[in-house]
C-alpha cells in the first residue's frame, strides 16, 4: 500500500498517531550526500541529546553574540539545552510537542529542530538550529521540511514561528521560506529588566 495512504488511514483511525506518522514521515527525506558523508535527517533518539545540546548551545552563542549579554545567552543555554530537560523532550513526545528532528552524519548531529501544535489548525517551529560551522548546506530547509510534515500530519494549515528582532541569520531563512511578519512581542526568555523583543512570523501550510 502507498506509504501516504498507510499514514492517512492510520490517522482517520487513532486521533492521536504519533508513533506511526511521526516515525514513517521522520524518515521521508531518506538519505542525502553532504560535504563529508551520508546525511539523513530522523527522529531523535537519547543518544542524540548531548549532540542536541551541543549544536543549539553552539547556534545560540554564535547566533546572539552581537544581539544579547553573555549573561542572558548563557542562561538560556542553561535553561533550556541542558540534557536532562533535552532527554526528556527527546522521550516524552505528542501533539502539542512532537520531539526533536535531527541531522545527523557519520554519527554527529549537525543540526536539531522541533515543534508541537498551538491550536487546532496552527503548528508552531519551536527550535531550529544548525551547528554554526554547517550552515548553507541546507541543512535547516530539511530540518523544517520534516517539522511540517509532522505538523500537516497532525492538520496544521498554518505555521507559526518566533525570531529574536534584528536575528539576520533566522529571519531571512524563514522570510525565503514563505514565512510572513505579524507582529512583536517581548521574548519568551525575558526575565526582570530584559527587553529582547521577538518578531513573530506565519505562513500556509
Amino acid at each position: 500500500m502507498d506509504i501516504t495512504l498507510t499514514v492517512f488511514l492510520v490517522f482517520l483511525s487513532y486521533w492521536k498517531m504519533e508513533a506511526v506518522t511521526v516515525n514513517v514521515r521522520g524518515h521521508e527525506d531518506g538519505r542525502r550526500r553532504g560535504s563529508d558523508g551520508m546525511m539523513e535527517v530522523v527522529r531523535a533518539t537519547p543518544d542524540h541529546v548531548e549532540g542536541i545540546c551541543r549544536v543549539c548551545a553552539d547556534g545560540w552563542r554564535a547566533t546572539y553574540a552581537d544581539m544579547c549579554s553573555p549573561e542572558y545567552i548563557e542562561r538560556i543555554i542553561g535553561e533550556f539545552y541542558n540534557e536532562e530537560r533535552v532527554l526528556k523532550e527527546v522521550t516524552e513526545t505528542g501533539r502539542d510537542w512532537g520531539g526533536y528532528f535531527v541531522a545527523v552524519e557519520d554519527g554527529k548531529v549537525a543540526g536539531a529542530g522541533g515543534g508541537g501544535m498551538i491550536g487546532e489548525r496552527s503548528g508552531e517551529v519551536f527550535v531550529l538550529y544548525v551547528a554554526p560551522d554547517r550552515r548553507n548546506e541546507g541543512i535547516g530547509t530539511r530540518l523544517l521540511d520534516a517539522v511540517t510534515r509532522q505538523q500537516k500530519a497532525f492538520g496544521a494549515a498554518e505555521q507559526w514561528v518566533s525570531v529574536f528582532k534584528g536575528n539576520q541569520k533566522g529571519i531571512p531563512f524563514y522570510e525565503a521560506r514563505g514565512f510572513v511578519f505579524q507582529h512583536e512581542q517581548p521574548s519568551h526568555g525575558n526575565r526582570d529588566g530584559d527587553g529582547y523583543v521577538s518578531v513573530r512570523y506565519r505562513r500556509w501550510i
